[in-house]
């Protein structure tokens, strides 16, 4: 079953509500609604309009100005509810800078205007009227959108209840003569022709999405950002392109832009996790934490077993001095994931500062299990072995995370204050040159003092 059989369904559902009077009615701009209602100032507005240009063409035609009024006004009134319909979607051809108040186009798409909408608007019987399109408005245009007005045109009518007829694109219009008549049981239901015209640029944007995903993927991130950008460009309403744009900007260390970014994404799709999950981390790198674990909140309130999110609220938590609101949420992320070794070495760490020590030995130990690698673990379980007394297991993770990263000034420093206790100035030396090498390499002043001074120290 194609697009058009759907449509055509709901177009048959929709006569049926046509001649019962129960019609869809939302007076929200850019929303569907097969009523539109025009009166008051709004009405006052397009009369004056219609007036000024059956004035200005008066002399340029041989039709009764009374009549180019009426004309004029039918055509404002459907254009009306297309601009009411579609809003920013769509962009209005300026009616005063046509040939004779006609260019054949109405509106185009406002991400691309090579894509026509012709709009006709008729007084009748819904059941009898016709509305007509010629061969070139069918050329120039992409989609015909028509509108059925129920009272009479007329200067003295005080309100409009505009009914959304339907929508045919102009592919399948046949035109055996200069012009082409269709019914309203010939249309397809009105309320799926936003998306039909989404569709004529989704190909576009599928395009920049790919584009961007192969920038990003090779670490182009400017090349992705400038992609994405484009798709957004065509479609301003696409979350996705605007998450993706986020996160390459964020790459680039442009954090307050990727934020910006995803604020927009969880504008029009405030429904997606992963969008206020980095969000947050960009609030947190900013110092912002308080508005990260909102966002992390969000998270897991969209994804419940989001332990990503767990993990790193507990980390903002953290920051903001509830260790034990941290630990809570550290917790639920093992919970989720019991392979989650960055979470149970969070915990530790949370643990540890709660004075924990033996807790914080376990929560590393069930890190080092899971990933044998992780040096971090290592010096963090010989740091608590060091405060419960136990010496050597320290100094056996210190050694364990310098195997693992040879570049760990900590460690070093750390094993050499051992050495220093248990009476081995000399080994204590070694690791603290060795520290103050690393230091030095990074530039870290303060702590390459603070070794110097322990070697002076030991050597008497």
């Amino acid at each position: 079953m194609d697009w058009t059989t759907i449509l055509k369904a709901q177009q048959t559902d929709f006569i049926q509500r046509l001649k019962s009077g129960d019609l869809l009615h939302c007076e929200k701009e850019g929303q569907h609604s097969e009523l539109t209602v025009i009166s008051g100032e709004r009405l006052k507005q397009l009369r004056d309009f219609c007036w000024n240009m059956a004035e200005k063409y008066r002399r340029s035609s041989s039709i009764p100005i009374r009549d180019v009024f009426v004309n004029n006004l039918k055509g404002k009134l459907g254009e009306e509810v297309v601009k009411s319909r579609l809003s920013n979607f769509v962009t209005e051809v300026d009616y005063e800078k046509r040939i004779g108040g006609d260019g054949k186009i109405d509106f185009t798409l406002t991400s691309d205007s090579s894509i026509g909408i012709q709009v006709k608007a008729r007084y009748g019987n819904f059941d009898t009227i016709k509305w007509s399109i010629s061969r070139e408005e069918i050329e120039k245009n992409a989609v015909l959108v028509c509108i059925l007005i129920q009272e009479e045109v007329s200067e003295a009518q005080s309100e409009y209840n505009l009914i959304l007829a339907g929508f045919l694109p102009t592919n399948i219009i046949n035109s055996y003569g200069v012009k082409a008549l269709v019914g309203i049981d010939e249309l397809l239901y009105p309320g799926g022709l936003r998306g039909y015209l989404e569709s004529l640029t989704s190909s576009d944007i599928d395009k920049y999405i790919s584009l961007g995903n192969e920038c990003f993927n090779k670490k182009d991130y400017k090349g992705a950002i400038d992609d994405w950008t484009q798709a957004i460009n065509i479609n301003p309403n696409y979350a996705k392109a605007y998450f993706n744009r986020g996160l390459a900007r964020y790459h680039l260390g442009d954090k307050q832009s990727a934020i910006d970014d995803w604020t927009q994404a969880i504008r029009i799709n405030p429904n997606y996790a992963d969008t206020y999950y980095s969000r947050g981390l960009a609030h947190s790198e900013l110092g912002d934490n308080q508005s990260a674990i909102d966002d992390y909140t969000q998270a897991i309130n969209i994804n419940p077993n989001y332990d990503l999110a767990y993990r790193n609220r507990g980390i903002a938590r953290s920051e903001l001095g509830d260790k034990q609101g941290a630990i809570d949420d550290y917790s639920q992320a093992i919970n989720i994931n019991p392979n989650y070794d960055l979470a149970y070495c969070n915990r530790g760490i949370a643990r540890s500062k709660l004075g924990d020590k033996q807790g914080a030995i376990n929560d590393y130990t069930q890190a080092i299990n899971i990933n044998p690698n992780d040096a971090d673990a290592y010096f963090h379980r010989g740091y608590n072995h060091y405060h419960l007394g136990d010496n050597q297991s320290a100094i056996d993770d210190f050694t364990q995370a310098i195997k693992i990263n040879p570049n760990d000034a900590d460690a070093y420093f750390n094993r050499g204050v051992i050495h220093s206790e248990l009476g081995d100035k000399q080994g204590a030396i070694i690791n603290y040159r060795k520290a103050a090498d690393i230091y030095k390499k990074e530039g870290n002043e303060t702590q390459y003092q603070n070794a110097i001074k322990q070697i002076f120290k030991d050597e008497g």
